[in-house]
């Protein structure tokens, strides 16, 4: 069994209401995040399985017992340093704080909401590879159809796309997951993994707890809580019998970028 699964987390202050105009307090924001963290480190140690977490270091700073914790066991990488708001200086900023929490070298970084940022400047701020490009088209968020749809370097960067399928790029990421049937989601992945060898796949804490009573569109607050957990734990449960669980840092390093093949031009 080669094929490499790539589970990650984004763990973050819960401010998505506040998209959709809802202000939140900081309490509730990291309230909400750190219940539904819980469930997931429940589901993972259950299942016996490896993960990586872009933390924010604002999320890290109020809860630095937690993400220690995790990082025994698990990747971190950075998530940025607030949720909502960023600036260049953040990159090495967040970088710093989460390697002094936990005490291990942070190598990867994805923006938040995927959001696109200077590869010369995320190399530069010491990272190994940036996961913050969805290669789909998402209704007022992006349009990448016409990026890679795989893993490519960019001078010493290697920059990891969200998976999604072949051809037709359907989006293999969270919105995915609670809006169709989790036989519809496992077909997908299936083509996946077996067109491109690793998956690239992630969610968010507050996603595995109750979030109906906030005010947010139905696709997004669908399926939380406990819901969320089961479903997810029948999906990972499958995927252990399709490929190994390893972190992203781990794949970084046994990943060679396949050669460019040149058809041969026949002489005149």
């Amino acid at each position: 069994m080669n094929k490499s699964i790539l589970l990650s987390f984004d763990i973050e202050e819960f401010d998505i209401p506040e998209e959709y105009g809802q202000p939140l307090t900081d309490e509730i924001k990291f309230e909400i995040s750190s219940r539904g963290l819980s469930q997931i480190m429940a589901l993972l140690d259950r299942l016996e399985i490896t993960a990586t977490f872009f933390v924010t270091a604002n999320f890290a700073l109020h809860n630095r017992d937690t993400i220690r914790e995790i990082s025994k066991h698990h990747e971190i990488a950075s998530h940025g340093f607030y949720h909502s708001q960023f600036c260049l200086a953040d990159l090495q900023k967040s970088k710093q704080t989460l390697e002094e929490i936990t005490n291990t070298q942070v190598t990867g970084f994805r923006m938040a909401r995927l959001q696109p940022v200077d590869d010369i400047e995320i190399e530069k701020a010491g990272y190994e590879y940036n996961s913050s490009m969805n290669p789909t088209y998402i209704p007022g968020r992006y349009n990448n159809l016409s990026k890679p749809r795989t893993a490519y370097y960019t001078n010493k960067l290697l920059n990891l796309p969200i998976s999604v399928t072949p051809l037709i790029r359907f989006p293999l990421f969270w919105l995915s997951f609670k809006n169709f049937p989790l036989s519809v989601i496992q077909l997908a992945t299936k083509l996946t993994l077996e067109t491109d060898s690793y998956l690239n796949i992630y969610f968010h804490p507050w996603e595995f707890t109750d979030i109906s009573h906030f005010k947010l569109p139905g696709y997004v607050k669908k399926n939380s809580g406990s819901k969320m957990v089961d479903k997810l734990e029948k999906y990972l449960t499958k995927l252990k019998t399709q490929g190994k669980f390893i972190s992203i840092s781990e794949f970084k390093h046994n990943f060679r970028q396949p050669e460019k093949k040149y058809l041969l031009q026949p002489k005149p």
